[in-house]
């Protein structure tokens, strides 16, 4: 495959799929921690930063999550920090679409944000895994209430249009329907003796056992349609009190079916890394993080900053900048030391004299699609039709999934619902179009799955990624190969410029990637500054 921008972006998260629909969750994992997508943070407590020279600068590029957990420790330290910053707010991908809220993409499509008070879309993180250490820690540090983020919820929706007629199946039982299926057989081939070779007889009665358990199987080691799976997959009828109070079982869905139906790929979401129970998000939405770290360094960051050029001497670094609101000006930062967290796919395209080993890494690295549509509804029709409270429903439409709201249960009036989390080709098609067109082709899909779309929305938003003009893409994409010829080389030292953010990091795409890189970082230009002041 080649490794150019659009083929590798189109192709990466298309294939984690391809091996989680076919393989399962440890599968894709695997595929994942070998791609640098999932692995634990190496998280291992703030730094201690003692003897910071007197008087020292550093000039810090961004004010998204690696460059304010660096501004942050280094001021703490003694430093003298400044912060250059594209936005005219805090966070950079760490950013919450809220009601009045308007945002101009690369093409000039402008759009207002019309939600209601309280109501947002993350058009960027949206959770915070609990072994997300660095990013958690912060946020206590910094005050940011957290609530549970529901990632599996048994009551959402697996959704294929080519299976079932196009009518969506809760994940509660296709996930009990899966794994009876897969118990009964094993069951049977364990009662034919055909696992003697590899299993003892003492340990076949404890597996039978524990398939029966596990798959609901009644006491012929069959799936059947009966109170056990039921309690699993649900009834047809529910039991309650009274004379009408007795429960009717439901029919679990047919093995061939089932299998044919390709709705299992959805089972293994849940079971990776990253998204297993408990996971967090901010209280009010995941800006809340970007905004707090913006409080408390207020004074420091100068943001509508455009980076134009970085320069570097002996003595420190010079950044050149345009005010926002002076266009054309060319104004000068300098710092004796420098931190770019600046996204490579945007670095790329800025003047910087560096090695030519970091250079063609910077180049190195492309910048995955993804494109996020926040949809308003008049009422929250998904719990009082539905009853689905949080989690997410998959879809093999191109919207890929429904994300439910994690908070606000049982509120009265309106809500609003992830209504696509593009990745790959589509997310290069939705890109292409305007955000109304986007809009209105989640709908358009949507409403396959929930028909109440049609009558009760009211607004949308729509964030295409490489349309975004700090980023330009979702976030870093490395390979194998490209992280052993230039990972180490991005992450040099290279004269007083040091790179941090999440494509410096084996954690990309995720916040914890950014606060670890930074931490790192932080950690070695204090190293040089004191024992250049020493010498």
């Amino acid at each position: 495959m080649q490794d150019d921008g659009c083929t590798f972006s189109m192709k990466r998260r298309d294939l984690l799929r391809m091996i989680g629909m076919s393989a399962g969750a440890a599968a894709m994992y695997q595929a994942m921690s070998s791609l640098g997508m999932a692995a634990e943070s190496n998280f291992k407590g703030h730094p201690q930063l003692q003897g910071a020279p007197k008087n020292t600068t550093v000039l810090i590029l961004g004010a998204g999550i690696a460059g304010m957990v660096a501004a942050y420790e280094l001021r703490q330290a003694g430093y003298k920090v400044q912060v250059l910053e594209y936005n005219h707010r805090p966070g950079g991908r760490n950013w919450s679409l809220r009601g009045g809220d308007r945002y101009t993409e690369l093409g000039g499509f402008t759009q207002h944000c019309q939600f209601d008070e309280g109501l947002y879309l993350n058009p960027g993180p949206w959770r915070l895994p609990h072994h997300h250490h660095g990013i958690l820690s912060y946020c206590r540090k910094l005050g940011i209430p957290l609530e549970p983020f529901v990632q599996v919820n048994h009551n959402a929706y697996v959704h294929s249009a080519k299976a079932f007629g196009g009518k969506p199946q809760r994940y509660r039982t296709v996930n009990a329907d899966y794994r009876g299926h897969v118990a009964e057989l094993l069951a049977k081939s364990t009662q034919q003796g055909k696992l003697d070779a590899q299993v003892s007889k003492e340990d076949q009665e404890i597996l039978l056992e524990s398939l029966r358990d596990w798959g609901a199987l009644d006491k012929n080691l069959a799936y059947a349609t009966n109170m056990e799976s039921s309690n699993r997959r649900g009834f047809d009828k529910d039991p309650g009190g009274g004379l009408s109070a007795r429960p009717v079982p439901s029919k679990p869905i047919a093995l061939d079916e089932l299998l044919d139906s390709r709705l299992w790929g959805a089972l293994s979401q849940g079971e990776i890394y990253e998204f297993q129970t408990t996971l967090f998000q901010p209280v009010g939405g995941m800006g809340r993080v970007g905004e707090a770290f913006g409080k408390a360094l207020d004074g420091v960051i100068r943001y509508g900053a455009k980076v134009t050029a970085i320069q570097q001497d002996e003595h420190g670094v010079t950044a050149t900048y345009e005010d926002a609101a002076k266009p054309g000006t060319a104004l000068k930062a300098h710092g004796d030391w420098c931190i770019c967290t600046i996204p490579l796919s945007v670095l790329s395209q800025i003047p910087m004299n560096v090695s030519a080993l970091m250079t063609e890494a910077i180049s190195a690295v492309p910048y995955a699609a993804s494109v996020k549509v926040g949809l308003q509804f008049k009422r929250r029709f998904w719990e009082e039709d539905e009853h689905i409270y949080g989690g997410i429903t998959y879809t093999d439409l191109p919207i890929v999934n429904i994300g439910y709201p994690s908070a606000g249960f049982h509120s009265s009036g309106k809500g609003v619902l992830l209504g696509a989390y593009i990745w790959g080709l589509h997310a290069f098609e939705f890109t292409a179009m305007t955000p109304q067109q986007r809009v209105q082709k989640a709908l358009e899909y949507g409403s396959q799955i929930h028909p109440q779309y049609k009558q009760e929305f009211e607004t949308g938003v729509a964030v295409g990624w490489h349309r975004s003009p700090f980023t330009m893409g979702c976030f870093g994409l490395w390979s194998d190969e490209s992280r052993a010829k230039h990972y180490d080389n991005l992450c040099q030292i290279d004269g007083r410029i040091a790179l941090a953010g999440e494509h410096a990091s084996y954690l990309p795409a995720w916040q914890e990637g950014a606060v670890t890189s930074a931490l790192d970082v932080v950690e070695r230009i204090h190293q040089r500054a004191v024992a250049e002041a020493r010498s």
